[in-house]
């Protein structure tokens, strides 16, 4: 049977870690969340940060704009959030409006109070080694691996998707712990014969239930980084019911591999968790 990774548990387990840490501060560290626009998974996910942030003393501030809101009022809104003693930490919820630049905009958060780690400067500080904040996503999955003893170092680990915010910033972190990565995107043309040979098959692609056991071999363990949202079996004679699914086939791979996240409750969980971390250590290099 394999085992489940399941990011619940180790999410409360390192949870108690960032509550002490907080009460040994003198001052309370604000987050400030900039949502533009009404998207309903992201109000969900802010909903979700607003309960953690409250649950381990932290303050979380949230700035919902209109969706036509235009570059230069965001602007200003972030500079001004950038000048506030009180805030640590500032994040922009993806996705935005299709007439905005999201890097753009995040580039205007001060490096120091970037605790999603995508400004240019806080891109080149993970690729060079020195990291001021990794990704929240990159950092939960290492912290779930190491919540469960599993060791990254010498493996062969394939990591699928290269974006900014996730395959990326996982595939430095897994360097830097002495792993053999390889990254596969859109353009490999033998994605399956890497992840078959793959110690580590780490997934976060955007694609519903894309991977299955075709691409992981026998005792292989899976990340399951992807959240999807598609229609499932109907609630009544006409209403579909959504559910959340990750890239992975869970039913198809689950009984080849030696272990798997699940999703919903795998690196989800654990990547609230490390944005908290991160806004934690921000406050402190900021006083």
């Amino acid at each position: 049977m394999p085992q489940i990774l399941d990011g619940k548990i180790a999410r409360d387990f390192y949870k108690k870690t960032l509550i002490e840490r907080v009460k040994k501060l003198s001052f309370v560290p604000t987050l400030s969340i900039i949502q533009i626009g009404d998207n309903r998974e992201s109000a969900i996910y802010i909903e979700q940060k607003k309960n953690f942030g409250l649950s381990i003393g932290v303050s979380v501030s949230h700035i919902h704009l209109p969706a036509e809101a235009t570059f230069d009022e965001i602007a200003r809104i972030i500079l001004g959030e950038n000048s506030k003693s009180e805030v640590s930490g500032i994040i922009i919820q993806s996705p935005v409006p299709a007439h905005l630049d999201f890097l753009k905009l995040v580039n205007l958060i001060d490096p120091k109070r970037d605790v999603d780690g995508l400004t240019d400067e806080n891109v080149k500080l993970l690729a060079e080694g020195k990291p001021r904040f990794v990704p929240a996503t990159a950092r939960g999955v290492m912290l779930l691996l190491d919540f469960y003893k599993i060791s990254v170092s010498g493996k062969k680990i394939a990591v699928l998707g290269r974006s900014r915010l996730v395959g990326g910033p996982i595939a430095r972190m897994l360097e830097m712990e002495g792993a053999n990565v390889t990254v596969c995107h859109s353009k490999t043309a033998n994605t399956r014969e890497i992840t078959k040979q793959s110690d580590i098959v780490i997934v976060a692609v955007g694609k519903p239930e894309f991977i299955d056991r075709s691409y992981v071999r026998d005792g292989a363990i899976v990340i399951d980084v992807g959240i999807n949202s598609v229609y499932g079996e109907k609630l009544e004679e006409e209403i579909p019911k959504r559910k959340l699914v990750g890239d992975v086939d869970f039913g198809n791979i689950f009984a080849v591999v030696s272990a798997i996240t699940p999703v919903p409750g795998g690196v989800g969980p654990m990547t609230v968790l490390s944005l908290f971390d991160n806004l934690i250590s921000a406050s402190l290099k900021l006083k």
